[in-house]
């Protein structure tokens, strides 16, 4: 009978040939005459009733099929929590780099400035998924604002304000310190689900103008 390659089976045809194998050498049919019925080589099938005599059914069980966690992956586990720890507590700015946000091409040039290694662009956006980040827009905000401070603005002074253009019939603006942009922000930058980089940006400026009186 011709032998043919286990490997090309699908795992649960494996599995049967392993039972097979085995609850043939119980009945103490000997290894050639198994190999022959079940149609593997002498080597393959002595190998499946070694190992069943020394770790029982666990030997032959169904297992799953493909890479295990971590398998060849081009980054250790030390350096994936240490590029994962510098995403979550550091901006690129602070670091050194050119950028703004984590960008899939900021983490790749981070990687390569760490450890050497030359990352394919997908590679590190597979990286980000499998840890969890995902592309988000930041938060603006003045890096001296203080939460409290703006509530207590809100509610004692701001009334007063409004209270006042009112009074003086004049139009409340807002301007931004850092000028107009023409174009849309569309930046984005990875973070962990759920959470959003911060952004520096200074204060708006509020202008009161008086309202010249109809004619």
């Amino acid at each position: 009978m011709e032998k043919i390659d286990t490997r090309r089976h699908s795992p649960g045809t494996q599995y049967e040939i392993r039972k097979q194998v085995v609850r043939l050498r119980k009945q103490g049919i000997s290894n050639k005459a198994v190999t022959a019925g079940v149609g593997i080589s002498e080597g393959r099938a002595s190998k499946i009733w070694r190992s069943y005599e020394k770790e029982s059914s666990k030997a032959i069980r169904l297992g799953k099929r493909g890479r295990r966690t971590g398998e060849k992956r081009t980054l250790t586990t030390e350096q994936e929590m240490r590029i994962k720890r510098s995403l979550i507590d550091k901006t690129p700015d602070q670091l050194k780099l050119p950028f703004a946000l984590w960008t899939r091409d900021t983490v790749k040039l981070l990687i390569k400035e760490r450890f050497s290694i030359k990352m394919p662009i997908r590679t590190v956006g597979e990286y980000l998924k499998r840890w969890g980040f995902t592309p988000q827009k930041p938060i603006k905000r003045a890096c001296e604002q203080s939460s409290q401070a703006v509530q207590q603005w809100l509610k004692t002074d701001y009334p007063l304000i409004a209270k006042q253009a009112r009074k003086e019939k004049a139009e409340i603006y807002w301007g931004d310190e850092t000028g107009i942009q023409s174009g849309i922000n569309l930046a984005r930058g990875y973070a962990p689900k759920g959470e959003c980089h911060r952004l520096c940006k200074t204060v708006p400026k509020m202008i009161i103008k008086s309202v010249p009186p109809a004619e």
